[in-house]
Formats: structure tokens, sequence, C-alpha cells
């Protein structure tokens, strides 16, 4: 993926997790511009809510780190081995900052 369409995927992927975090914490302009497809967001259970609001705030911090990796010319490569992200996986998963094996690796030791 060329570093115009990686920035421009991420960069979508940021303002919709604004908007989706800004609707969890109950921000009122948040709310009013969401489109039918946020409508799920209007929850009732408490714990659900934090943990959405958890795991969107740490997709953001990804998206971010991402873009950092972009400005630096390192977007790409992974942060463990160094090798080259496979194209497929960025397709995928643009914030992808680690190979599938270096990413399983790590999944494994948590």
């Amino acid at each position: 993926m060329d570093d115009a369409t990686a920035r421009a995927r991420l960069q979508i992927m940021l303002a919709e997790l604004d908007r989706s975090i800004g609707v969890l914490r109950g921000d009122p302009a948040a709310v009013r511009d969401r489109s039918a497809a946020d409508a799920g967001l209007d929850l009732t259970d408490a714990e659900r809510h934090q943990v959405m609001l958890d795991v969107a705030s740490r997709q953001r911090v990804a998206v971010l780190a991402a873009l950092k990796r972009l400005e630096e010319g390192v977007y790409g490569r992974c942060l463990d081995c160094g090798k080259p992200v496979p194209e497929g996986r960025l397709e995928a998963r643009p914030e992808a900052a680690r190979c599938v094996q270096c990413q399983s690796k790590r999944e494994r030791r948590r």
C-alpha cells in the first residue's frame, strides 16, 4: 500500500474512532451527528460501554502510532523484526505495527 493510501485510510479510521469515542462519552455533538451504523451505541450496560470505549481508545492510539510511523518513514516495517509487514495485512489492518508472525508471538506471551 502506498503512503498516500495508507495515510488516507488511517485518517478516516481516526475520524471514525473520534466520532465513536465521542458518542460513547456522551458528547452531544457526536450523538447528534452519528450515522445509522452508530445506532447500536445506545448502550445500557455500563461495563459493556466502558469496554467499547477502551477498545476504541486503544485502536485510536494504534492509528496515531501508524500515522507517526508514516511520517518517520518506517510505516510497513515490523517493529520487532524489521521485516516488511505483508501488503495484505496492511490492507486489512492499516494500523498494524507487526508482521503476522511477530504479532502472534506477542499475543501468545500475554
